[in-house]
């Protein structure tokens, strides 16, 4: 079965606080990189750098309630590969600007 490494999930802690996963990158982000938001379309940009920009679809109505009053959001990037107990290690954790 071929894994599709361009999905992404939003986790939502109960802090409210919310994390973005998706599969490895080629390239490492900026320095800063941002995310934009798109309520009415229910999508988002991430720019990682100047040659990876990301498009986000479909995402749930709750994620956006919950980036409201955020400047920031957490991003994780998972290994394609699985460990012996069928996890993926996280490759790069960082955060992004949010932009509405």
């Amino acid at each position: 079965m071929e894994e599709n490494f361009d999905t992404f999930d939003f986790l939502v802690n109960d802090e409210d606080e919310v994390m973005l996963l998706l599969y490895e990158r080629e390239n490492d982000p900026v320095s800063t990189p941002r995310i934009e938001f798109n309520l009415e379309e229910k999508s988002a940009l991430l720019y990682r750098n100047e040659d990876d920009i990301l498009e986000l679809n479909d995402i749930e109505p709750n994620i956006f309630d919950s980036i409201q009053d955020a400047d920031k959001l957490l991003i994780c990037e998972l290994s394609r590969e699985t460990d012996k107990d069928g996890d993926n290690a996280i490759i790069r954790a960082y955060e992004a600007d949010i932009d509405f």
